[in-house]
């Protein structure tokens, strides 16, 4: 029987979810994931843990917060000067934003706060001090 080695292309259902139970991201609903291992499109720890697994297996990788996406910083939590934002601009509170760096980098925020003056935004990944867990079950290895 086939297992999943480095190098393979592999096509998986999963489910991710926080300590406390939330579901942040699932292809249960859809179409299975695909990918190619130890590329590292993905977060190294998942596609470490599909090593050697078979077709129709399922395993439950945990990943704690850093070696998923880090610690969260207070560092990246600024506020932006309403009077700098373009005209018209207007964000909610949890509203996810692309903004760009002064070297031209996009950068994905979340809105956090904001007053008559500011918008506090937080350039933390989403999931950043966060623990994961995924369950994964192996579909195909191509």
């Amino acid at each position: 029987m086939a297992m999943v080695k480095e190098g393979d292309t592999v096509r998986v259902h999963y489910t991710g979810r926080l300590e406390d139970g939330t579901v942040f991201d699932t292809s249960e609903d859809g179409a299975s994931m695909e990918f190619k291992v130890g590329e590292g499109e993905l977060l190294k720890a998942f596609e470490q843990g599909v090593i050697g697994m078979a077709v129709g297996e399922t395993k439950t990788i945990q990943i704690p917060a850093e070696e998923a996406y880090g610690p969260r910083k207070e560092e990246m939590i600024f506020e932006f000067d309403r009077s700098r934002a373009p005209e018209n601009f207007s964000a909610e509170i949890g509203q996810q934003l692309q903004m760009y760096r002064a070297d031209g980098q996009a950068v994905n925020i979340t809105v956090i706060g904001k007053s008559e003056k500011s918008f506090t935004m937080d350039c933390n990944h989403p999931l950043a001090g966060k623990d994961l867990t995924f369950n994964v079950r192996i579909e195909e290895i191509l």
